[in-house]
């Protein structure tokens, strides 16, 4: 085959590079969007950081969060951050 050099087929590896480099392309696109939501959100009071919190906590299955509730939970009564309930 005259596209192989050394065993590796050049243009299926030109095609998988291309696809990436659009791909992270439109990735770079759709953060740029998100710092925008996220700016509109600051500029009507609403606290960013709490927003992505939010956001990683609906990620989680509900027993995945609830355990992880439960372990803050803990932690902060061992440090004397929280009275015991």
């Amino acid at each position: 085959m005259a596209d192989d050099v050394a065993g590796v087929a050049s243009e299926q590896l030109r095609s998988f590079i291309e696809r990436i480099e659009r791909l992270e392309e439109e990735k770079a696109g759709l953060a740029a969007d998100i710092r925008e939501v996220f700016a509109e959100a600051k500029s009507q009071g609403f606290d960013t950081k709490i927003m992505r919190q939010v956001i990683k906590l609906r990620k989680l299955e509900d027993h995945d969060r609830r355990e992880q509730e439960e372990l803050v939970d803990l932690y902060l009564q061992a440090l004397g951050m929280r009275a015991e309930g």
